[in-house]
């Protein structure tokens, strides 16, 4: 049994008990959990996502290596596949912005299953397709929202955003008076729900389970805590959002400050996301970069056109076929072996 989630589980649980911890009145970590840690996640998620990107730009692709589901242009009579083998600029654009965007090959992919009879048999990970749909998108729109912390004044399209995420708010009553509990924004919800699902995914499919390393289910723990803290804070401890701002605004301008009123959640919160941020550009996350500048994804397929020659090839002299000719002719012709140009047709 994979026992690697469990290392990962406590790993989480400890980094946020130290947060939580050092924060409070008596250890007085404010300082190096709400300025220091964080500058230096920052810095580590740049230069690392830079050097891991400019490695890969620097990578020498010397043929056409494409990853193809469909025919490629040959013949005028057989019909392209044009998204799925581009032989065009064009192609590959639609291709890669499917793939971004809807995450085609994920919904193509396929799993085999031994029958009980057994024959082998072939279905559609649907299931999984959906949920990495819904946690990249919920992902995205919780980072989008939280742009509302980091900004003054706030972009138009975060409060749009935050005003369809939100459109769900529940209401109570109470001796007769109405109180209104904060609007739910279904992507934090949506976000955990998802990262569980892909959890419980790689712990209950054998053949996953067995390929899953602790470094598989340390981002997804890592994510469950942010936004089980986050769902926390907004629904159950209710922070002083104005000091949290102050404390953000601070950051982003440069003119750090420890506002009063911050409590260790939101420290443990903010530890979480910056050691998520640290551990991005090391890690499978970096699939994020990766798949723009993947070679079986961002070339065109059309090896049947053009000619690619290996750059790396060491020159060497050739002695080509008219040359040989050349060398040989009369006694190719003495020998019976046909030839391109007779001996009397030489120049």
């Amino acid at each position: 049994m994979n026992k690697n989630y469990m290392v990962s589980l406590i790993a989480v649980i400890v980094l946020f008990l130290i947060a939580y911890v050092g924060t409070q009145q008596g250890a007085g970590l404010q300082l190096v959990f709400g300025i220091i840690v964080p500058y230096l996640a920052v810095i580590l998620f740049i230069v690392g996502f830079a050097r891991r990107v400019m490695g890969w730009a620097r990578s020498a692709v010397p043929f056409r290596i494409t990853t193809t589901a469909g025919q490629q242009s040959s013949l005028p009579w057989i019909k392209q596949a044009k998204i799925d083998n581009p032989s065009s600029t064009f192609g590959v654009i639609v291709r890669m912005f499917l793939e971004i965007v809807m995450f085609r090959s994920l919904f193509r992919n396929t799993r085999m299953k031994l029958n009980g009879d057994g024959k082998l048999s072939y279905q559609l990970e649907l299931f999984l397709w959906i949920g990495a749909l819904a946690f990249h998108y919920a992902f995205l729109t919780v980072s989008i929202r939280h742009l509302r912390f980091f900004t003054e004044p706030v972009p138009f399209f975060v409060g749009l955003l935050e005003q369809v995420d939100g459109f769900f708010r529940i209401e109570i009553m109470y001796d007769a008076i109405q109180a209104g509990l904060p609007g739910v924004y279904l992507s934090g919800l949506v976000l955990f729900a998802a990262a569980l699902y892909l959890f419980i995914r790689r712990v209950i499919i054998p053949n996953v389970r067995y390929i899953s390393l602790a470094a598989d289910f340390f981002p997804l723990f890592l994510i469950m805590g942010i936004a089980l803290s986050g769902i926390f804070m907004r629904y159950v401890a209710k922070v002083d959002i104005t000091a949290i701002k102050e404390l953000t605004m601070g950051l982003v301008t440069f003119r750090p400050t420890i506002p009063e009123g911050i409590g260790g959640v939101f420290f443990a919160h903010l530890f979480l996301v910056s050691v998520l941020l640290a551990y991005f550009p090391f890690s499978k996350l970096m699939h994020l970069g990766g798949v723009f500048l993947s070679p079986t994804r961002n070339m065109t397929g059309n090896t049947r056109q053009v000619r690619h020659v290996n750059p790396w090839n060491h020159p060497v002299k050739v002695h080509t076929y008219e040359e040989y000719e050349d060398d040989f002719r009369e006694k190719m012709v003495e020998a019976g072996l046909p030839v391109v140009k007779m001996p009397e047709e030489q120049a």
